[in-house]
Formats: structure tokens, sequence, C-alpha cells
């Protein structure tokens, strides 16, 4: 297994080993003690999600508030798509940065997502299928998006036809949520942070 820390501070590719022989594949798609010793501490699971999707469906950007936020531990167990990690905390170094990652049924990759990132992905086939293992489990009053196609973000989906949900086609743009004072704070993102690695 091998990890690479995005140009996004607080988000990572894992790389499984894969092994293979005629009778089909193994690997090892999550280590919590790899995971933690990287990270810096133990990724507490709470949730497990699956989400299909059609081929150029987009999803996204969505984030949760921080405490505790949500860190995601996602990979692709069906067909592909190009998943992408937006820096949303205010204050942040590479705050408006995103950078994207191909994950698909090939090479097995996951990517883990800390807590004050946002996350959207785009279908590039149909049955797309997403596994997400969470840090918290779902809360709809501490969610939140931000549009996907806002061009302050400049996330340059691989579609020309980008098929939205009502929610997502209706979130705030990133100024408008930075002017409502809606986005993680970078200072109390860290100071979270920091209390999973005293625990």
């Amino acid at each position: 297994m091998k990890f690479r820390q995005l140009s996004v501070a607080g988000a990572w590719e894992v790389t499984p080993v894969l092994h293979g022989d005629p009778r089909g594949l193994f690997t090892e798609w999550y280590r919590f003690d790899r995971l933690a010793a990287e990270i810096g501490h133990p990724l507490r699971l709470a949730q497990g999600n699956l989400s299909v999707s059609a081929k150029d469906v987009v999803r996204g950007i969505h984030f949760a508030d921080v405490p505790p936020g949500q860190a995601k531990y996602v990979m692709c167990t069906r067909g592909a798509v190009l998943d992408v990690i937006v820096d949303l905390r205010v204050g942040s170094p590479t705050f408006g940065r995103s950078e994207s990652v191909l994950l698909d049924d090939v090479d097995r990759r996951a990517v883990y997502i800390g807590e004050g990132l946002g996350h959207g992905f785009c279908a590039l086939t149909d049955d797309a299928t997403l596994t997400y293992a969470c840090s918290e489990v779902y809360n709809p009053t501490g969610e939140h998006g931000v549009h996907p196609l806002d061009p302050d973000l400049a996330i340059e989906w691989p579609t020309g036809a980008p098929q939205l949900s009502a929610r997502d086609a209706a979130a705030p743009t990133l100024a408008e949520m930075l002017a409502a004072g809606r986005l993680p704070d970078y200072a109390a993102c860290e100071a979270y942070t920091e209390s999973l690695r005293k625990q």
C-alpha cells in the first residue's frame, strides 16, 4: 500500500498492492494501522455509505461543520469516477485549491479526505459505485455544499453535460458561503485534528 499526500493538505491518495491470478484478485483496500501512521491519528469508522451513479452525474461539493466534521475514505468498487477534493478551510494556505484523482475498478485506488475539506466526483461510467468509510454519522444540520460548477473553483469536470441533483444545483457559490461565514475555519480544523492525535 502506497500513500501520496495531495497538494490539498489533509488529503491522500492510497494505492493498494493488487494480488491477481487466473482465479481473480485480492487486495487490502484499507489498513487502519498504515493510514493512522500516515495521517497521524486513527480514522474512527462510524458509518459506511455506498453511492451508485450514472455516467456524467456530478455530486458535490459537500462538506461538514468542524468540529466534528466528517473524514472520508473513498474507493470505487465498480466503474470509474474522477474524484475531487477542494480545500474549503478559510485561512488555509491552499484555500480554494482542488485536486482530482481517478478512482476505478482497475487500479483500486482510494482517497482519504480530512475534516473540513470539500468532496465531489464525476461518474465516468454508468453504475459507477463508490464506497465511503466515514468518521462520523450523517448530520443533516451540519452538512453543506458549494456549487460544483462554480467558476471560482475552476474544476475541470470531464463531461459536457453534468447531471446535478436539485440540492447541488441550488448550492451557493464559494464566494457566497465565504461571505455568509459558513465555511470551515482552518485553525479550528487543525485544532480538531490535533485533538485526534492525542486520543
